[in-house]
């Protein structure tokens, strides 16, 4: 079993905190099946895809992605939007992370 740690190391997942669930990114991935991490990183790497697109990108059978997507929107890590060039498919895509405690400067690209 590896800690949270390696396993973020492995998938180089940001540590910006969720304002809902009060968890990190990274720490709700981590608690995900396989799959799931799978189907998070092909849509980090490519951005929005159907699940058609997930499922030719990440070679899983289409019942394993819908799965993973799944556990994916209930962990308010991916959402659902309509896929205008085919309204019978959903786009999927990575929920953008909130900002950091700081207000995500450091001061080090605007220090005068």
């Amino acid at each position: 079993m590896y800690s949270s740690d390696v396993i973020a190391i492995f998938f180089r997942l940001p540590t910006v905190v969720h304002p809902v669930m009060g968890a990190t990114r990274r720490d709700r991935v981590a608690q995900l099946p396989p799959s799931a991490k799978l189907v998070f990183k092909v849509l980090e790497y490519h951005g929005s895809l159907t699940q058609k697109q997930i499922v030719e990108e990440s070679m899983l059978s289409p019942r394993t992605v819908r799965y993973a997507l799944e556990r994916l929107e209930e962990s308010h890590i991916v959402k659902e939007d309509i896929y205008f060039a085919d309204a019978r498919q959903n786009l999927y895509q990575l929920i953008p992370e909130a900002p950091a405690a700081n207000g995500g400067t450091d001061g080090a690209c605007c220090a005068e």
